[in-house]
């Protein structure tokens, strides 16, 4: 069941994928050329040689337009809009399957990163599509949420009620915002997201429908610092009757001895394929596995992403689909 005037199901078929191509050398550093090659492999997963959705990468100047040209050839058309960095699940506008589009406020991840181009890149790339973008005002990122296309939809308390967010509207408020502006007629409050994500927590590092009332969650790993969160989402999860299906943690994750939010939860549903991060952890290749016992429709690829993690995210983040 899938109501138009919703946000449909990720696994509901795309015309096409938005992906956000690394473009700043002075936030990216050494890692801009290697993040480069992971989100260009990352297009031709979910191009899938032609079987799977139109890609679109967007550039934010010239210089990175060449370099996604060069990097990808024919397997993505490349445009050019400016933006502050390549997290278009979270700047980009959220489609609806009648075909409209919401655009919410962005203030850079509650104030944290305030980069010009970042709150109107949605705007600007659904006009680019003829798509009129209603502009909605208070604070969403695509990212804080994720629905099963029957009008459930999960997200995060730490993300959605934090007060550098929207400090004046209620969790009872939140809930109707999302009911008028997205079509969700049923939340799933979920408590903490990971460790040291500064996104402040989003769903998407953390639980994914892969079904109607069903949801995946990690399973802790030996010595996972995450372990108290999985445990008090699969609670809360549980109590609210959803399915339970659990993919592998990769566990502790370090970069310059800190914890990085490194997840497989973060995986892209495209047409063809799905698409896990991977990290060099001794679960990659049994998370692979188990995602792809959730889609057998679909190809399972698992990929590094190693490098487009050093800002933050991984593959969902930096992708936003356009409902067929």
């Amino acid at each position: 069941m899938t109501t138009k005037s919703m946000q449909p199901a990720e696994w509901a078929r795309h015309e096409a994928v938005w992906i956000g191509f690394p473009s700043h050398g002075e936030l990216w550093l050494e890692d801009l050329e290697p993040a480069r090659a992971e989100v260009t492999a990352f297009a031709r997963a979910v191009h899938a040689g032609g079987t799977g959705e139109r890609v679109i990468l967007v550039a934010a100047d010239d210089e990175a337009a060449a370099a996604a040209q060069a990097m990808a050839g024919d397997v993505a058309e490349i445009v050019v809009e400016p933006f502050g960095d390549i997290w278009l699940r979270d700047t980009a506008a959220i489609l609806l399957g009648d075909g409209s589009a919401r655009d919410f406020r962005f203030n850079g991840w509650g104030g944290k990163y305030d980069l010009p181009g970042d709150d109107d890149i949605g705007l600007r790339l659904a006009e680019r599509r003829q798509i009129v973008a209603q502009r909605c005002d208070w604070v969403l990122e695509g990212g804080a949420i994720d629905g099963d296309g029957t009008g459930l939809v999960v997200t995060t308390e730490q993300c959605l009620l934090n007060h550098n967010r929207n400090p004046g509207l209620s969790r009872a408020e939140i809930e109707t915002r999302l009911r008028e502006d997205l079509g969700f007629t049923r939340v799933l409050w979920l408590g903490d997201g990971l460790i040291n994500d500064h996104t402040d927590g989003h769903v998407d590092n953390l639980a994914r429908f892969v079904g109607e009332n069903r949801l995946a969650l990690p399973e802790a790993a030996e010595n996972d610092p995450n372990w108290q969160v999985f445990q008090l989402a699969q609670h809360r999860a549980a109590a609210a009757g959803v399915e339970i299906v659990t993919i592998p943690s990769p566990g502790r994750i370090l970069r310059d001895e800190e914890i990085v939010p490194a997840s497989y939860m973060n995986f892209y549903i495209g047409n063809a394929a799905v698409v896990v991060p991977l990290y060099g952890a001794p679960n990659d290749a049994a998370a692979v596995a188990a995602v792809a016992a959730l889609f057998p429709d679909r190809e399972t690829v698992g990929l590094r992403a190693d490098h487009i993690l050093t800002g933050g995210g991984s593959f969902h983040c930096i992708s936003q689909q356009i409902p067929a």
